[in-house]
């Protein structure tokens, strides 16, 4: 299982700080949940963290746009992020926004509410990388993970796997080592995780919980 830090609940006083600590911990790569204010009831940042960002750490960099009509951004985000992940709900352009991210160069996710039909993903499964679960209802840090989640993981990779996709699935919202390893089980490769490490008074001790949970 790899472990993607979602800097919501870091210090930005000292940024470039909290990067590096988490790179130290061992986190495989930086999520940034970038909200509008519209789609989520929340706003957080935009193109200069990313750009900021980017340029103190050397693992991937993975941008979530958690934003109504993504197709307006994607093109920003592309320089400094590895991956960028628009929401199958925000867009009437999905497919426009997967060929604008793999133009670009970069890795094409799509992420799912809770309340969204893994179903719904079957006409562009063959054509994106990463597929984010939502175990929460996207817009703030801190919430408790939704159990449902993991049949959703394991429906979710049965598709992938009929499909013939080499997609992987990523996890956000709420996980803690108690529900990594049911997240493994079902099939997740990454969860992302923010209070569980920067809540944490041992960042090493908080990545390796996430990823010991699973053997």
């Amino acid at each position: 299982m790899k472990v993607s830090a979602s800097i919501l609940d870091c210090d930005f006083l000292h940024l470039e700080r909290e990067l590096q600590a988490v790179v130290a911990a061992g986190v495989d790569a930086i999520h940034l949940d970038v909200m509008d204010g519209h789609f989520v009831p929340n706003l957080s940042f935009g193109v200069p963290l990313a750009r900021a960002v980017r340029s103190a750490v050397s693992v991937p960099v993975h941008s979530h746009l958690m934003v109504t009509e993504p197709e307006w951004l994607v093109e920003k985000f592309l320089p400094f992020s590895d991956m960028v992940t628009v929401h199958l709900e925000a867009t009437d352009v999905l497919d426009q926004c997967i060929e604008t991210i793999a133009a670009g160069g970069r890795a094409a996710g799509v992420s799912l509410n809770p309340n969204t039909p893994v179903a719904d993903l079957k006409d562009v499964i063959g054509r994106v990388s990463d597929v984010l679960v939502m175990s929460v209802y996207p817009g703030f840090g801190g919430q408790a993970f939704m159990p449902e989640a993991v049949g959703r993981v394991r429906e979710l990779r049965a598709l992938i796997s009929a499909a013939g996709s080499a997609a992987t699935i990523s996890v956000d919202g709420g996980v803690s080592p108690a529900i990594c390893r049911d997240l493994a089980a079902a099939g997740c490769d990454t969860v992302i995780a923010g209070s569980a490490i920067f809540r944490s008074p041992d960042y090493g001790a908080a990545v390796r919980g996430l990823t010991c949970s699973t053997f």
